[in-house]
């Protein structure tokens, strides 16, 4: 069963039509801090040798780490958005070959108005460890 905050991200980061319509993101679930985003990879994903594409994993990382840092917003004020990625470093573990990838993201420090998340891409179809992702996250409320 879906609970109201994962509910709630999904109808607010609809409006993320590059994330949610273009790339077929979706979110699968959503705690305080935390997120997991889901992406079927098709044909459109992936580049010329037959995996996804690092810009896609960068992608899916991106807006599970700002579903997951918006995720209080969310419960509190009801989609008022207040943070944006700062800067990221991702780290290519292995090629993306299966057909749907996963991201995890949660909160490792948050602060005032920065906060550090890190994000774990994996392939479900056999388990391994696609790509680790490293964001720092700045409030914009001010």
């Amino acid at each position: 069963m879906m609970n109201d905050l994962t509910k709630r991200a999904r109808e607010v980061f609809a409006a993320d039509c590059y994330a949610s319509k273009l790339t077929g993101i979706t979110i699968e679930g959503v705690g305080e801090n935390s997120a997991v985003c889901a992406l079927h990879v098709g044909d459109n994903h992936r580049n010329a040798r037959g995996v996804a594409m690092g810009g896609v994993l960068f992608t899916l990382a991106d807006f599970c780490a700002a579903v997951a840092a918006n995720s209080r917003q969310l419960a509190v004020d009801k989609g008022q958005l207040q943070w944006v990625s700062l800067d990221s470093t991702i780290h290519f573990l292995a090629p993306a070959t299966g057909e749907s990838l996963i991201a995890h993201a949660a909160a490792l420090k948050v602060g005032r108005s920065t906060a550090l998340y890190q994000t774990t891409i994996e392939c479900p179809d056999d388990g391994r460890r696609i790509a680790v992702v490293e964001t720092t996250m700045i409030s914009v409320s001010h």
